[in-house]
This record gives structure tokens, C-alpha cells and sequence, in this order.
């Protein structure tokens, strides 16, 4: 139980719960016992960080579990879809619609350091992940950009949807891998049209408050996290005037991330 995160909520903890006893009963009366084990590689830090993947990965857990005659449904689980990937914001142009959600990102432990009283060990929290979600995209004419580069977008298999992952720096700790590289932030996505060389509308996501300030409290609920969560997000600010956008070819190792550290 170590491994799942504590829910804010009892229904929620009552169903993560639930799902546990039926995955233990399922393979107690049905080992799992594949001929062959999957290798997943660097998939396990690229595509199973995104909440598309992870969600349809989920969906195939509970169709196994249906299928052995516990009914189990995966809409009882949306609840904690949203609590772990809460979405930022959308936008629409052009009969394009892009969606903003939070993706998975592992933070670094690094080696250990001297603090005042002993030693410490920091965490390179300075690194987060988002998931685009594009649906009704022309392939060869529309090219969704973040900071000015192209976003390596994979198809879902419906038609004009596509889904990829993009990591950047949140914030400059004193204590973090690669420390030359600055922040990221905002990030300014862009649907680009590529036949006219201009931008068809975009947004902005801020990591912090876009006017400087800081809160002085905890959000004292999900709505007031929501609200503070929508408010760094602009459906304004794409870029102006002649848009020119250079391939770029995907990292074989992490096809579909793109990392704005490189």
C-alpha cells in the first residue's frame, strides 16, 4: 500500500481499496504467468508518463477484471484521473482543439551535501511534464509548437488526434541537475500553419503567478487550487507575425517527449 498515493477523499480510498482486493483475489485464483515478460525501456519514462497512455493502460486492468467476473468499472477511477492529472486549459483555432493537462515526471535524488547540522540530501523538484491533447489537426499543414519548437505529436489511433509530452525547467532551485539551463516558463504554445507561415492562435501556461505574486496560504480546497491553476493559464499571447518553424528530429529514446532542456 506504500506505493499508492494517500486520496483526498474516503470514496476514493474506499475504491482504491476495492481495486486492490480484486486485483489480489484475481491473481490468487489466476496467477499471472505470461510466456513472455514486456521489455518497455525508456517507454516506462516516456509514454507511461502521459495520462492518455495511462488511462488506456488502466482501462485494459479493468476489462481483465471484468472479463474474470468482477464488475469493476474504470469510471469509478475518473475521480482520481482528474486529482493526478488536473487539466491547465484548452484552446480552439482553426477547428483545432488543444487541451493542456498535467503529466508524470520522477525528480531526481541527488548525492548528498553539507547543511547546517548534518547532511542532506536535495530532490531536484525543478522539473515538470504537461500533456498536449490535440484533436481535429490537418497533419501536413498544422504543426503545434511550444517555445518555438515543434511538438513531437503521436496518433491515438482516432482520426486528427494526437498526444505528446512536453518537460521543462518550472524553477531554478540552488541544488538541481543540469544548473546552467534556465526556466522555461511560460511556455507559449502555438498552432502553426505551415502554408502561411503564421500562427492560427495559441496560449500561454505560466508555472507560478504571471504577476509575481506568491500565495500566502494553502488553497484551502480543490476549487481554490483550480482557481489558482486556471489563472496561470491564457488563451492569448501566441506568437505574432511570421511564424517559421524548423523540423526537428524526435529522440529515439523518448519519442514522445519533447524536452526542452535539449
Amino acid at each position: 500500500m506504500r506505493a499508492f498515493e494517500m486520496p483526498p477523499h474516503a470514496r476514493m480510498s474506499l475504491t482504491q481499496q476495492l481495486l486492490m482486493r480484486a486485483l489480489l483475489s484475481r491473481f490468487w485464483q489466476k496467477p499471472y504467468l505470461p510466456g513472455r515478460l514486456k521489455r518497455w525501456g525508456t517507454e516506462l519514462h516516456d509514454r507511461f508518463m502521459l495520462p492518455w497512455f495511462v488511462w488506456q493502460d488502466f482501462q485494459d486492468v479493468i476489462a481483465e477484471l471484468e472479463d474474470f467476473g468482477y464488475p469493476v468499472e474504470a469510471d469509478w477511477f475518473a475521480p482520481h484521473f482528474e486529482f493526478k492529472f488536473p487539466r491547465y486549459g484548452d484552446f480552439a483555432a482553426r477547428g483545432a482543439q488543444i487541451e493542456l493537462r498535467a503529466a508524470l515526471e520522477p525528480w531526481h535524488v541527488m548525492g548528498e551535501e553539507g547543511a547546517p547540522g548534518g547532511t542532506a540530501r536535495y530532490v531536484d523538484s525543478s522539473v515538470e511534464r504537461l500533456q498536449v491533447r490535440a484533436t481535429g489537426l490537418v497533419g501536413d499543414r498544422m504543426v503545434l509548437t511550444c517555445n518555438g519548437r515543434p511538438i513531437p505529436l503521436a496518433p491515438t489511433g482516432n482520426v486528427g488526434e494526437y498526444v505528446a509530452g512536453v518537460r521543462y525547467r518550472a524553477w531554478q532551485p540552488p541544488s538541481a541537475l543540469h544548473p546552467t539551463i534556465g526556466v522555461h516558463s511560460p511556455l507559449v504554445f502555438d498552432l502553426v500553419d505551415t502554408w502561411m507561415n503564421r500562427s492560427l492562435g495559441g496560449a500561454q501556461y505560466h508555472v507560478s503567478h504571471p504577476g509575481g505574486r506568491a500565495a500566502e496560504d494553502f488553497p484551502v480546497n480543490a476549487y481554490a487550487a483550480e482557481g489558482r491553476r486556471l489563472a496561470r493559464f491564457f488563451k492569448i499571447g501566441h506568437t505574432p507575425g511570421r511564424v517559421d518553424t524548423r523540423p526537428e528530429e524526435r529522440n529515439p529514446n523518448f519519442p514522445f517527449t519533447l524536452d526542452l532542456r535539449r
